[in-house]
């Protein structure tokens, strides 16, 4: 029996965003067997002005918006305390062991950076980690935090009906990726399962299987 319940909190300023990625698979299931509760904040509700106005120009002069310090702060001081990880372009990457690691945490506050980019005091003094899932731009943090969350999330223990197949899952090892599995048809347009396969000898199989992981 799991007892473990992991709070997960999410600024955003597209709520609607996350529709899609929580009401189905893995994700869905871990809320409905109360692994997990995830709750939409909108960065907008904490603005300062009727307007909803949540950022403003760079100091400095700079092309884009940046979302202004004292909003985010507003609503982090809404929330219980947690480990704070704001989206980043230039955040360190984002792995398996991070998100093994995130696993065992009792409370995630995701920041979901957008136009220019957060004011670097949130980073500086709010922040515990700044977060990044490639060395590429997207539009926003939104689409990030969907694909950590729903990895995180299928670590924890109980959320997966088996959890032994986390176990000969890809990156487990650092840079290892899972070895090629096949199933039936033993043959389809002459593409052949490998005899290995068929053999029944599982020794074989074993050392096969790990001489295949792409490293």
């Amino acid at each position: 029996m799991y007892n473990f319940v992991m709070l997960i909190d999410i600024l955003t300023l597209f709520p609607e965003m996350f529709e899609g990625p929580f009401k189905y698979s893995i994700v869905k299931r871990a809320q409905e067997k109360g692994s997990v509760k995830i709750n939409i904040i909108n960065v907008r509700d904490f603005a300062n002005n009727n307007y909803k106005t949540v950022d403003d120009r760079p100091y400095g002069g700079g092309a884009g918006m940046i979302i202004k310090v004292d909003i985010i702060d507003k609503a982090l001081q809404r929330i219980a305390p947690g480990k704070i990880i704001l989206t980043e372009a230039g955040g360190t990457p984002f792995t398996q062991n991070k998100a093994m690691e995130w696993s065992k945490v009792d409370h995630l506050i995701f920041i979901a950076g957008h136009y220019e980019g957060v004011d670097a005091r949130v980073k500086e003094h709010l922040a515990n980690e700044a977060v990044s899932i490639g060395p590429y731009v997207l539009s926003g943090g939104e689409l990030p935090i969907a694909v950590m969350i729903d990895s995180v999330v299928r670590l924890i223990p109980g959320v997966l009906g088996n959890q032994e197949s986390l176990t000969e899952e890809s990156h487990n090892e650092e840079g290892v990726a899972e070895y090629p599995q096949y199933t039936r048809p033993e043959e389809y347009k002459g593409w052949k399962v490998p005899e290995i396969l068929l053999s029944g000898d599982h020794k074989k199989i074993e050392n096969w299987r790990n001489e295949t992981k792409k490293k």
